[in-house]
């Protein structure tokens, strides 16, 4: 696909991209490891697992832990994030707009549960515009950084990957799509992000780099953002 024709599929990572969850996650996270004895803060957590799913981000945590989490600490943490999210949940600013107004095919593929996906996106008004072409890394071997979930979401949609163009706001992200044969357009508007986020997503292979997803829809046109 070349640089200036829009996609046949535009596949949007959750978290980060389409609803404003990477803080609550990160906070409840860091909050829950830390009463257990295992210091972290929500920057860190934001810093090392954003993008990769729970069960690889808790395997992460017992390799350098060097123990096992306590039993049940999984449920537990999902009982918080349910909490944290039903109270504070927000859809990342102008993405229903974006998605109303989007006038191609897309999906989710998102490194969390498929309950988790679509909670997420019905408490955030978002689910009508994507249900039900919805992809999480537990229907695949491998989760971000590998390819294996964007290739099933493309697969799963009938499109090629040269024809799809990925969304997404982190690291692990960007390389999982530019490892299925995707472009991929790095966002940096969520409330995650770093001053230096833009640049970091560029480096790691994203073709293009937007903080407002109002933009999106030129963009994937070939056309520069509007103005302010």
């Amino acid at each position: 696909m070349s640089a200036g024709r829009a996609p046949l599929l535009v596949i949007f990572d959750c978290d980060g991209v389409l609803v404003d969850s990477e803080p609550i996650a990160s906070r409840v996270l860091a909050e829950a490891l830390s009463e257990i004895g295992f210091p972290l803060t929500a920057q860190q957590a934001i810093d090392r697992y954003t993008g990769i799913s729970l069960g690889a981000v808790l395997a992460l945590v017992e390799a350098e832990w060097r123990r096992p989490l306590p039993a049940g600490f999984a449920a537990r943490l999902g009982e918080r994030d349910e909490a944290a999210f039903a109270a504070e949940l927000q859809p990342v600013s102008g993405a229903a707009a974006m998605l109303a107004g989007l006038g191609l095919p897309c999906c989710v593929a998102s490194s969390g549960t498929i309950g988790k996906i679509r909670g997420n996106l019905s408490l955030t008004g978002l689910l009508q515009y994507l249900e039900p072409h919805l992809f999480s890394a537990t229907m695949v071997a491998r989760g971000k950084p590998a390819p294996d979930l964007f290739l099933h979401a493309a697969a799963m949609m009938a499109v090629p990957p040269a024809d799809c163009v990925v969304i997404e706001d982190s690291i692990a992200g960007v390389q999982a799509a530019r490892a299925a044969g995707m472009r991929v357009f790095g966002f940096h508007g969520g409330g995650h992000a770093r001053p230096d986020s833009a640049v970091a997503l560029q480096a790691a292979g994203a073709t293009r780099v937007f903080d407002r997803l109002r933009d999106l829809p030129g963009l994937l046109g070939g056309q520069a953002p509007a103005g302010d």
